[in-house]
């Protein structure tokens, strides 16, 4: 399904493209989900839609601050962040992450046509490393790739528009903002491409309410439903 909110495209034409990680290449928000229900119900306290929506897409210290401070947990934020940390490290330690549903053959195709593509997730390098470590061939077909979490370079997390800002200019050729696309899942992410002065495809989770969906230039329940050719890029076949 492609829905547009009716957003002007501000250059239609793009050249690179930048990739969220997490429920937009990687199938990983339902263990985070698990990972922060498991700590929730050890206080009584339940993991709804509504906190969901607004962790999604957080570099770890603020998804724990959230999740903290939403459900009125009785922990240090810190303390929570470790446990969440070990309990989904340790998912990913074990378990081959599957990729999302179309993402392989979006990826491929970007790459078979030279198009520059680039990871930007807010996960440092050592939780990227385990969440990838099945998938190496698939990542070697990207430009590059910045860790949020742990990059000295990215001063604030999303929704502020460094890692997308970052991303653009280790690009070789630097390309400006206008001439990048962000694809993303989380409204932090949305709003940090737009403030970036990005173009940006959004494939919400369901948890995502509409009213958090309008900024994206072009909203689509999978990645391989992105109408690149309205970006100026060869179609998807």
């Amino acid at each position: 399904m492609l829905r547009n909110y009716g957003t002007v495209l501000k250059n239609g034409k793009v050249t690179h493209i930048i990739i969220d990680l997490d429920g937009t290449l990687l199938d990983t928000e339902k263990i985070y989900k698990h990972a922060i229900s498991s700590i929730a119900k050890r206080f009584g306290k339940v993991y709804t839609d509504d906190i969901v929506a607004k962790v999604i897409g957080t570099v770890e210290k603020e998804s724990a601050r959230i999740a903290v401070t939403e459900m009125q947990l009785p922990i240090p934020t810190n303390e929570f962040q470790h446990e969440f940390r070990t309990l989904s490290h340790g998912f990913f330690a074990k378990h081959q992450i599957p990729l999302m549903p179309g993402a392989r053959q979006l990826v491929h195709h970007l790459h078979e046509n030279k198009v520059p593509i680039s990871v930007a997730t807010s996960s440092s390098l050592k939780s990227f490393e385990l969440k990838t470590a099945k998938h190496k061939d698939f990542f070697k077909l990207f430009d590059h790739v910045v860790c949020g979490g742990s990059d000295p370079e990215v001063k604030k997390g999303k929704p502020s528009p460094d890692i997308f800002l970052i991303s653009a200019s280790r690009f070789p050729d630097k390309p400006k903002p206008a001439e990048c696309l962000v694809v993303e899942d989380a409204p932090s992410g949305v709003q940090a491409a737009i403030s970036a002065g990005m173009q940006v495809v959004m494939i919400p989770d369901e948890n995502v309410p509409q009213e958090r969906r309008r900024l994206a230039t072009v909203v689509v329940s999978s990645i391989d439903l992105i109408p690149l050719e309205k970006f100026g890029l060869p179609p998807l076949k």
